[in-house]
């Protein structure tokens, strides 16, 4: 035993033995201390909002048969706990919780949590409404989510959340560190989950923590320091888990009593002090004490941290204190330490060998659409909102906000919950579409009514909406005709430039019609539908409404639209014996297998060219860039692989919500039966090619007149599985392009990252998973390219892909799995719908694009299209009895001058009324440097023409979050050192100030700008004819 030692039992004996009273005070107030290896002890609970149980189940804590944890327990013996000490601190996260509990509590209850607040013992982290996933979310959503729990702490409490803190997320993404990391202000971002083989790299070379550099176009300007935990968000190893049930040995101190252990345990606190001291650079190291829904009595936590810190320091070894992220990040960035730099993002994730989290990316298909379909309906919903005035009273898009903003996050979009908490998100987004939708209908009727309008009297136009378009099911467009009514569509356009497209309705017959809002007859095509799409359209209208649709419509109508931006257009669509035109019926044509033939479609420059005797893609041809190529279509299924009986080594490892692990490659062929299938439909308009590739698989491939990109149908399912497997169904495009391994996809929907198969630019890969682990998120698309051409791919919804064979892109569309993969959630992924106790596998409907560009020219189509595709025009449908409607209402609109549009490399992310009548407003340049030779450029924006007869009184930029303003976030900005770099490293140029007599906002590329805008209040409800 060493002198030290010694001297400190001696110590410890005498202050025990001297003291007559049993009450202990433990000094828990130390500080950093300079020189000696500082053990931050950073207490926190992980909340999720919703995984096993719902989010609200988790709150009141029900349903405890599935997992013990009560959220409100945790914050209600929390503020005790830390009024118990002035030392003591603690760190909340998710806002969806915290204003849960926060609106039940007294004056005076909220008056001690702010001064709890104010003195740093409690402090807010990252502060979104959940800790949003970062594989499988828009970077739309994880702003709009993050804003609105920075502006609820902003409203009660007059704080800005420092750090971020995303310790659950299954990976982390480039867009998370530089857009939701540095963009938003904090100073450091920490985190859980890296690859096991990163993890170990790391570790050896002291790199888990890092300045990381998310964007190459902003470079420095938005670089943070971001730190990886040893292990995972929970204490170190050595028995630190303190909850009532938790069996790690307590600090008995007690010498009257049995098992005193005051000199083991403060030797386990100094042994894993030092241990994670040897792969942490500088004498700080952070201890995440807490995990998922601890501190449910939040006394048996603190009194064991009172304990270690108290005799730890007595020990004098290691110093040990109460700490938040904050202090810890401010300890760091004092010791001046240059830090290696961390480029592109933490993707694929894998815990272990044969353990790739890459099977959530495409996990609960439909919700996931779900999902992405609410977020732009959540956009439209608010620029509606603006135009026609915020209600005070009346439905607003508040409720479809929060349902927004609970699933993002980590256990929700992901499709990694249980089956009943995924009901319950949809739920959630279900009411909150309905009071938008109301929204929206009103808004619309305002503005079309607003040239007779005189402030007073309510509008009178009734518009209905089609949300389930998908599934062909329109009651508001499948109205008869016949007896001389006629049906207005309005068609709405969120994006801030003109768009001609073509839409489709479902109508109950095809003597009909089409007027534009100028009352000329317009060029229209009749398709007739499918029985695929009237099976789905008889089995899920009856499973969402009750009952089978009354009307059995024969036709799709498909007409090209002209709508202006951020307005809208109208349409009349009457019986054709009325007015004596009609819409051109397509012709048909279905060819034989044994037709040995070339069948070729398409409207305009781009041709495709079939094989009728293989029923397969063979040519792509666009006349107008002379592209020309091979392609071939196929769908496979990978069966979901069964490790019950695997032995260890390796730990055995099933396919799941979570991971996928394959068991093979099985291509599917067409079956016996469906060897006829090649249906060609053709009109001025639209050309469709439609497969049955086998028993339950579908696919349409449509060319429109006037684009150039391929649109794919797929209808999927029900899987099967009589067979005993589970699958997950896979599509493929193949081309001759010699893509050399490399391909390219997009983080959260922004930036695209080149990715290499079976490499990684941190470390050297050792594949032992050659698909799964070249796997990657997909929100917005997937491109490879050779020295001649690029292949893009973009998507409807988030889902998984990769490249893994050269001149080839892979899509994971639907998953269906018999097993858990032990990751916590143990439920098989093995979605069904029931229909009057009829259950069936779900049935997936979703679209993919495609296009082969010139080398250098697919960007433009990527963004812009990607655009149109999350921002999907809106129908809203209304009856008229005469023919006067088009003269008698506004029938043609735009928000912004009729002179102007925002500039191509530009868009509008936010337009937004506030509850104090300020407007919030966010512009996206969508290009990344070098990405484009026209549209990679610094752009402006006229904020006058953006808001024509409106005056603007004072234009104020913000954080992304919109919390703080800009100028003094970046007073406040921490610059880290970073290895090897210089320090005449150039600055990127940003957008400069808004100079309020020009009002012009500047932005460079991928640059977002947010702006609080003040409008004087008599011009407040004036919008623009056009």
């Amino acid at each position: 035993m060493t002198l030290q030692m010694l001297l400190y039992y001696v110590v410890v004996f005498i202050a025990i033995s001297c003291v007559e009273s049993k009450y202990m005070v433990y000094n828990t107030s130390q500080g950093v201390v300079p020189g000696k290896l500082n053990v931050h002890l950073v207490a926190h609970t992980h909340d999720d909002v919703g995984w096993l149980k719902t989010v609200d189940q988790y709150y009141v804590g029900s349903n405890n048969s599935i997992q013990g944890a009560c959220v409100q327990n945790v914050l209600d013996s929390l503020i005790p706990a830390l009024l118990a000490d002035k030392n003591r601190k603690f760190i909340y996260v998710e806002m969806a919780f915290f204003q849960r509990w926060w609106r039940e509590q007294s004056e005076a209850m909220q008056q001690i949590v702010r001064q709890l607040i104010n003195s740093g013992q409690l402090e807010f982290i990252n502060g979104g409404m959940c800790m949003h996933d970062e594989a499988v979310t828009h970077y739309i959503d994880m702003i709009d989510q993050t804003t609105l729990g920075h502006r609820f702490i902003k409203n009660e409490f007059g704080v800005t959340p420092r750090i971020g803190w995303q310790i659950d997320p299954f990976g982390h993404s480039a867009v998370q560190a530089y857009l939701l990391g540095a963009e938003v202000g904090f100073d450091s971002l920490y985190f859980g989950r890296i690859d096991y083989q990163d993890r170990t790299k790391r570790k050896n070379e002291k790199s888990l923590e890092v300045v990381w550099q998310g964007s190459r176009s902003l470079g420095s300007s938005a670089q943070i320091f971001a730190g990886a935990f040893p292990e995972n968000y929970e204490p170190p190893p050595g028995g630190f888990y303190f909850e009532v049930n938790d069996d790690s040995p307590i600090v008995q101190d007690d010498i009257n009593l049995f098992d005193y252990n005051v000199p083991d345990r403060v030797n386990d606190f100094v042994a894993a002090a030092v241990a994670q001291a040897n792969i942490t650079r500088t004498n700080h190291i952070m201890w995440t004490m807490g995990t998922d829904f601890k501190y449910q009595y939040a006394h048996t936590w603190f009194r064991q941290m009172d304990k270690f810190i108290h005799y730890v320091n007595m020990d004098g070894r290691v110093n040990a204190l109460y700490s938040t992220p904050s202090i810890y990040t401010d300890a760091k960035y004092a010791s001046k330490e240059a830090w290696p730099l961390k480029t592109d993002d933490f993707f694929p994730y894998a815990d272990r060998e044969n353990a790739y989290w890459t099977g959530y990316f495409s996990s609960r298909p439909a919700l996931k659409r779900y999902v992405r379909m609410m977020s732009g309906y959540y956009l439209v919903a608010r620029q509606l909102e603006f135009y026609k005035g915020k209600s005070d009273t009346g439905p607003n898009t508040n409720s479809l906000a929060d349902a927004l903003a609970i699933a993002q996050h980590h256990d929700a979009v992901t499709g990694t919950e249980k089956q009943h908490v995924a009901n319950d998100y949809a739920k959630r987004l279900s009411i909150g579409y309905m009071e938008a939708e109301e929204v929206v209908a009103t808004s619309l009727a305002w503005l079309v009514e607003s040239a007779s309008y005189n402030g007073h009297e309510r509008p009178t136009m009734k518009f209905e909406q089609c949300p389930l378009l998908n599934i062909s099911y329109c009651s508001a467009s499948e109205i008869d005709l016949s007896l001389g009514k006629n049906m207005i569509l309005v068609v709405y356009n969120s994006l801030g430039w003109k768009r001609d497209d073509v839409i489709r309705i479902p109508v109950a017959n095809g003597d009909v019609t089409v007027y534009d809002s100028e009352g000329k007859v317009i060029e229209s095509q009749l398709l007739p539908l499918a029985d695929v799409h009237m099976n789905l359209r008889n089995y899920y209208v009856k499973a969402y409404l009750g009952r089978t649709p009354a009307v059995t419509p024969k036709y799709w109508l498909a007409f090209t639209v002209s709508v202006p931006p951020l307005g809208f257009s109208s349409y009349t669509i009457s019986s054709a014996k009325k007015t004596g035109g009609s819409s051109t019926k397509s012709s048909v044509h279905t060819f034989q297998s044994s037709e040995k033939s070339t069948v070729e479609v398409g409207k305009g420059n781009l041709k495709l060219s079939y094989s009728s005797d293989q029923s397969k893609l063979t040519n792509y041809i666009n006349s107008r860039s002379s592209v020309e190529e091979s392609v071939e279509q196929s769908y496979s299924f990978y069966p979901g692989y069964n490790g019950t009986n695997e032995k260890a080594p390796p730990i055995p490892q099933n396919a799941g919500a979570y991971i996928f692990r394959p068991n093979g490659t099985f291509l599917i062929k067409p079956e016996a039966q469906f060897q006829v299938p090649l249906t060609v439909m053709r009109g001025p308009l639209i050309d469709e090619v439609h497969q049955q590739i086998n028993q339950w698989i579908y696919q349409i491939t449509r060319l429109y007149k006037g684009k150039e990109h391929v649109e794919v149908e797929f209808i999927v399912g029900p899987i099967p599985l009589d067979d005993g497997l589970g699958k997950e169904v896979v599509t493929q495009i193949t081309t001759t392009l010699d893509t050399n391994k490399t391909f390219y996809t997009d983080s959260n929907g922004r930036d695209f990252i080149k990715r290499i198969r079976d490499y990684r630019t941190d470390w050297n890969l050792e594949v032992n998973q050659p698909v799964a682990g070249n796997y990657y998120p997909i929100n917005l698309g997937i491109y490879a390219q050779d020295s001649k051409k690029e292949f893009s791919v973009l998507v409807d919804r988030p889902l998984g892909g990769s490249s893994i064979v050269d001149g080839q892109i892979e899509l994971m569309l639907h998953r269906r799995l018999l097993l858990d993969d032990s990751r916590g959630v143990a439920e098989a992924l093995n979605e069904t719908d029931c229909v009057a106790n009829d259950c069936k596998g779900l049935t997936i409907q979703g679209k993919y694009y495609f296009r082969i560009d010139a080398l250098g020219e697919g960007a433009k189509w990527r963004h812009s299209f990607g655009q149109e595709i999350y921002s999907p025009l809106l129908l809203a449908f209304a009856e008229e009895e005469g023919d006067n409607w088009m003269n008698s209402h506004v029938s043609t609109f735009s928000g912004i001058d009729p002179s102007y549009s925002l500039p191509d490399n530009v868009a509008l992310l936010t337009l937004e009324e506030l509850d104090d009548r300020k407007v919030l407003l966010r512009l996206a340049h969508l290009y990344e440097i070098g990405e484009d030779k026209d549209l990679s450029v610094s752009t402006s924006i006229e904020l006058r023409k953006l808001f024509p007869n409106k005056k603007i009184g004072k234009v104020t930029e913000m954080s992304l979050s919109a919390n703080q303003e800009r100028t003094e976030m970046e007073k406040k900005r921490l610059v880290w050192k970073v290895e090897g770099s210089s320090k005449e490293e150039s600055k990127l140029v940003r957008g400069g100030p808004v100079d309020p007599a020009k009002l012009v906002v500047e932005l460079a590329p991928m640059e977002i700008r947010t702006f609080v805008i003040e409008f004087h209040h008599e011009s407040r409800r004036r919008v623009f004819i056009a």
